[in-house]
């Protein structure tokens, strides 16, 4: 007797199949004639996860993405580890979401590159908050301007953890004096949310500070970031 092929499996999802396809393209439409603001945060996940999953329904991934970091902006900045934690994510979508985050970051930093930074100060805080309100560790950024105040780089030199990031001074204005930068931004972020400075963030400032000013480098604000919103030493007239 001849052997026969197995007839050809049935995906398990085949009856959702037109709705499903239907849903992303009324999903799509709706992006392009009304704009992303026309979308709730997941619904402007599902389109991101549409190239990474392209056969599996995002609707409910986006909503356990939310569900478990809070928001979209908290989603993009999660560790790639806990992203993973969400099921249904691997790490094409991870690698998706993350290179969306990157491209966010880098064009807020490109509309501070040939602009000078302190007439520009909306644009500062925009930039701080997307690079590292929603980080999971202490971070430690410093801001190098020139002497017209332009920004010379961006650069993280201190990583710590949940609560604590150790910021050697010296060190601070050491590499201010390699870049031949002559007034510095400092910012850290606050895991907590909250962006209140603490006793050693104003001590630590003021260190800064003092090893800065005879060297003629300017310490223009140490601006602190997190969920709730941010704090400007300046504005507080911490020093």
């Amino acid at each position: 007797m001849a052997k026969q092929n197995p007839p050809a499996a049935t995906p398990a999802n085949a009856e959702d199949a037109p709705d499903y396809l239907g849903h992303r393209e009324r999903l799509r439409e709706r992006f392009r004639e009304a704009g992303p603001d026309a979308l709730a945060d997941y619904e402007l996940l599902e389109l991101l996860l549409f190239r990474a999953l392209p056969r599996r329904d995002t609707k409910p991934i986006a909503k356990k993405l939310i569900a478990k970091f809070g928001s979209f902006a908290e989603v993009l900045a999660a560790p790639p580890a806990r992203l993973k934690e969400v099921s249904g994510i691997g790490e094409g979508a991870v690698s998706d979401l993350k290179a969306v985050e990157a491209a966010a970051s880098r064009m807020m930093r490109g509309q501070l590159g040939n602009r000078t930074v302190l007439s520009s100060w909306d644009a500062v805080l925009d930039y701080c908050r997307a690079a590292m309100a929603f980080a999971a560790i202490e971070q430690f950024r410093v801001l190098f301007l020139d002497k017209r105040n332009h920004l010379i780089a961006d650069e993280v030199l201190q990583e710590g953890t949940v609560d604590h990031t150790p910021v050697y001074p010296r060190e601070v204005v050491k590499r201010a004096l390699e870049l031949s930068s002559t007034a510095i931004i400092l910012v850290h972020n606050h895991p907590s949310g909250d962006p209140t400075p603490s006793r050693a963030d104003i001590q630590m400032t003021q260190s800064i500070v003092d090893i800065a000013k005879p060297l003629g480098i300017a310490v223009h604000d140490h601006i602190i970031v997190g969920r709730n919103g941010h704090a400007s030493f300046r504005g507080l007239k911490l020093f």
